[in-house]
């Protein structure tokens, strides 16, 4: 069964439907004259009513407070539903190219840790490792949705994703007032591979054989947040590039997060992918792989979809696709009814 919903764009962030101030907000107020009466439709008044006339009454100027406050009631439910919970969020594509939406996805994270929720971050860096591959002339290439890993692509994934990309974000989780502890797949045998079925076509692309979660254990408990650069290596150290979408899924297993959100360049999952007003709402597993058998969902959005299959086959109890680029859609997601983009249920 599947349920959609208008495309993201005609939903208005949280903070949209908040009151501006009109423009009498920054209008120079008019000097009254000197004298300590003045005449005003006939009638003769003081110069301090008509001065007291003039000023913001304490109800208008409540009002955008007002409606602050209520948006942080409505998200009350939400905020006991997942405080103490395990969410992993996937970032990547889109949303890591402006700064201003990366600082916004940042910021949405940690005001998830200070009301209470544990997340995870799980990071791509496909704009980023393109930009590099440029620079020592290397062309990206694509095979269904997974990026073709020579060795020298190899060699520049790890440099990026893990010393560049990986540090970046867990400047910006201290710079937005939280803490971060920078890991990558490596760190602790956090992440085994073994080489793709496809490793004749992809190169060294890797699947995930064996998540150790107990390096995270400590760092959640302490009230940091993981952030997880998708690098491993298998039993003889040869590193492969992860699917992040794949690996945050596996990871979400692991430590039993409550929610596992993928972070995209793409609204949700469309019934019909050549109309993005078809957002699929909700759907469930049997639902997904009947839209996969039916040709619905194809290309990158394959993996992702089947990595929260198989996520909430291992014990996850939702898993959401969601449009990054979209301000605020990790809070839209988690803490309003309505949501964002497509929440795919066992």
């Amino acid at each position: 069964m599947l349920l959609t919903k208008p495309h993201p764009s005609a939903l208005a962030a949280p903070s949209a439907a908040l009151p501006k101030p009109g423009p009498a907000a920054n209008r120079v107020a008019t000097p009254l004259p000197s004298s300590s009466s003045r005449r005003w439709g006939g009638l003769r008044v003081s110069a301090a009513s008509v001065a007291a006339a003039a000023q913001p009454t304490p109800a208008s100027t409540a009002a955008p407070a007002l409606s602050r406050v209520d948006v942080l009631s409505e998200a009350l439910p939400f905020i006991q539903r997942f405080k103490g919970k395990t969410v992993v969020v996937k970032y990547g594509g889109a949303a890591m190219k402006s700064p201003e939406l990366q600082a916004s996805v940042i910021r949405d994270l940690v005001l998830l840790s200070c009301v209470g929720l544990r997340p995870v971050l799980v990071h791509g860096g496909g704009p980023e490792i393109n930009s590099w591959l440029a620079r020592v002339g290397v062309e990206p290439q694509f095979r269904n949705g997974l990026r073709v890993t020579d060795a020298v692509t190899m060699e520049v994934v790890e440099m990026v994703l893990v010393g560049k990309v990986n540090k970046q974000l867990v400047s910006l989780i201290s710079l937005a007032g939280a803490t971060a502890v920078g890991l990558c797949g490596k760190d602790a045998r956090l992440l085994t591979a073994r080489p793709s079925r496809d490793a004749a076509s992809l190169g060294f692309v890797g699947e995930v054989t064996r998540v150790d979660p107990s390096v995270l254990h400590p760092i959640i408990a302490s009230g940091h947040i993981p952030v997880i650069a998708t690098v491993a290596a298998d039993q003889a150290g040869q590193a492969y590039n992860i699917n992040a979408d794949t690996a945050a899924g596996e990871i979400a297993a692991a430590i039993g997060a409550e929610k596992l959100l993928l972070l995209t360049d793409v609204s949700g999952i469309l019934a019909d992918r050549d109309d993005p007003g078809s957002l699929v709402r909700e759907v469930d597993a049997a639902g997904v792989r009947r839209m996969i058998a039916e040709g619905k969902v194809g290309g990158g959005m394959i993996p992702k979809v089947e990595c929260c299959v198989r996520a909430i086959a291992q014990g996850v109890r939702t898993a959401s696709i969601i449009d990054g680029r979209v301000p605020h859609s990790l809070l839209l997601e988690i803490l309003t009814d309505e949501g964002t983009g497509t929440m795919i249920t066992g």
